[in-house]
């Protein structure tokens, strides 16, 4: 199936959530100010089936299954090319929040340890400002201080319907032990993100544009074994000989993306309220829909806090007024691009400040492939995450750059292991596989745990995968280099290969050059801001969260 009957498909499917768009609904929406409505999925990284029909078939995306993604995308724009600035959810919502790198909001560059300065410009506050009603569902920044602070903290939360979204396969699977069937207890979730969304449409004055971010954390871990196959039918078999050469092939790893699948369609069903009740209301002509995640897979290599793309690719899909859609381009678009966008849709100044470039020409351009001539390329980065063990609780620092033909990461500390010190599995205190299952920070901190890490831990020392483990979690060059065009998994590095010196170089220099002009600190002094407390070493006391007081005992 080509796209463009995909897209034409797809328009004509969307009909039952957008209905016809006649002239005299076009000119009241160019008379007012468009809604936004922004679904944020936490850890939900390039996986939707609008790819498998972009790319063609035999990966990762012929089993996930995004049907409200789809017909969204093939209503507006799909974006082909769709990177975070940071395959870390704090520093990555940092840099789209502020519409600025990652490495230009203070301590909001690193998760662990992370407190905003409020002198830094947001989005949402602007738009607040601007008249625009805000608020926000579940995880919008976090777990920084103060809590999701860039926009506005609790003050414009919408929750009271419940949040046991976030916890989606935990919460079906124990409605379903007790008798209720799998389609109600879904149906119990749904109704919450339903009514979050409608409490939220109601405090808002008649006329008001407003801007509104869904941001749950369901597809980020834990979700339940076994919860991809009972309660969306998505059989990890479909997956045999669909695997990245990095990911081994086997039944554990299987069923964990299946799994993760599970929690991606559950997403997507949700989006899908949304759109409903936008048409509901009578807004859904009028509002901007951009759709995307935070960065790649939890738990899986080369996914979270990993440069490659596994890990910083993400879905992206616009539609609404002013979009020409039914199109699919190939612009490279870094989500702190987002902010300025959001600002030029609200016809709000956008801050000098702002190093993100709005994508509104793509928008409105009628192109498909590369529809802007100059987004030929993005930047992504990382500091620290959790705490790297056994290394003084320093960052992992790398700078990449990405083009459509190659990418060249810089790993400026080659001597420290990027996830964690795999050396200490072999000590004298090992943890236990459920440790390694369970508990993120045990080891390898900077991957999240789960079935797929606690299988290539169990296996590191087997001949036959040894190999994965050592690509997971052993030290990397100063540099990589990848061909996109021969390599498109990074698989093999190729930056002391004669042969691709002066690729090497041009885009060295054009990272470092980029880098400089922004101000990055991590080329002043060596890198010393970031090797430093506070963001580097013990987590600060004016980073840790109050603990709760106990409840008094019940008289």
């Amino acid at each position: 199936m080509t796209w463009r009957f995909f897209a034409i498909f797809s328009a004509a499917c969307f009909a039952f959530v957008a209905g016809p768009v006649d002239a005299t609904q076009t000119d009241a929406a160019e008379k007012t100010r468009p809604n936004i409505l922004f679904a944020f999925a936490d850890d939900w990284g390039r996986h939707a089936s609008a790819y498998a029909k972009t790319d063609g078939p035999g990966g990762l995306n012929d089993v996930v299954q995004t049907p409200n993604f789809d017909r969204l995308a093939g209503r507006g724009v799909l974006f082909r090319n769709a990177y975070v600035n940071a395959p870390s959810c704090t520093p990555c919502r940092s840099s789209l929040l502020s519409g600025q790198y990652f490495w230009r909001t203070g301590r909001g560059a690193i998760l662990r340890g992370a407190v905003w300065d409020s002198k830094i410009p947001t989005f949402p506050l602007l738009l607040n400002d601007a008249g625009y009603h805000i608020g926000k569902t579940f995880k919008v920044w976090s777990p920084g201080i103060p809590a999701d602070a860039p926009y506005g903290g609790r003050k414009y939360s919408y929750q009271q319907a419940g949040g046991r979204f976030n916890g989606f396969s935990q919460t079906v699977t124990k409605m379903a032990a007790t008798g209720k069937s799998i389609d109600d207890a879904k149906g119990v979730l749904f109704d919450e993100v339903r009514g979050n969304f409608k409490n939220f449409l109601k405090k808002r004055d008649a006329d008001q544009p407003f801007c509104y971010w869904f941001g749950p954390t369901n597809v980020h871990r834990k979700w339940i074994k076994g919860s991809g196959k009972k309660l969306w039918n998505i059989d990890p078999d479909s997956l045999k000989g669909k695997m990245p050469p990095f990911l081994p092939d086997v039944p554990v790893v299987r069923e964990d993306m299946a799994d993760y699948f599970g929690e991606v369609a559950a997403f997507d069903e949700a989006l899908g309220v949304l759109l409903t009740e936008l048409k509901e209301a009578g807004e859904l002509d009028n509002t901007l829909i951009v759709v995307s995640g935070d960065h790649g897979a939890p738990g899986f290599p080369h996914g979270k806090c990993n440069l490659y793309d596994f890990g910083t690719g993400v879905p992206l899909a616009i539609a609404g007024p002013g979009v020409v859609g039914g199109r699919v381009v190939d612009d490279f678009v870094n989500l702190p691009d987002l902010a300025p966008t959001f600002l030029e849709t609200g016809a709000v100044d956008i801050p000098a400040v702002m190093t993100a470039r709005s994508i509104w020409p793509t928008l409105k351009s009628d192109k498909e492939g590369l529809a802007d001539p100059k987004r030929t390329y993005v930047l992504t980065g990382r500091e620290r995450h959790v705490e790297i063990a056994r290394a003084g609780h320093l960052p992992y620092p790398q700078r990449a750059i990405r083009t459509a033909n190659y990418q060249l990461v810089i790993n400026f500390r080659p001597d420290r292991y990027p996830l964690g010190d795999p050396y200490r599995l072999d000590g004298d205190n090992p943890p236990t596989t459920r440790e390694v299952t369970e508990n993120t920070r045990t080891t390898l901190p900077d991957e999240d745990a789960g079935p797929t890490k606690a299988w290539l831990v169990d296996h590191r020392n087997d001949p036959k995968w040894k190999r994965y483990f050592d690509h997971a979690y052993g030290k990397r060059p100063r540099e990589e280099l990848f061909d996109m065009r021969k390599d498109p998994h990074q698989m093999s590095n190729v930056a002391a290969d004669p042969a691709y010196a002066k690729v090497a170089a041009e885009l060295r220099e054009q990272l470092m050059s980029e880098l400089k002009r922004t101000g990055d600190p991590r080329l002043i002094d060596n890198g010393k801001y970031f090797e430093n407390p506070p963001l580097a070493g013990p987590v600060p006391a004016d980073a840790q969260r109050p603990r709760r007081k106990p409840a008094p005992p019940k008289k």
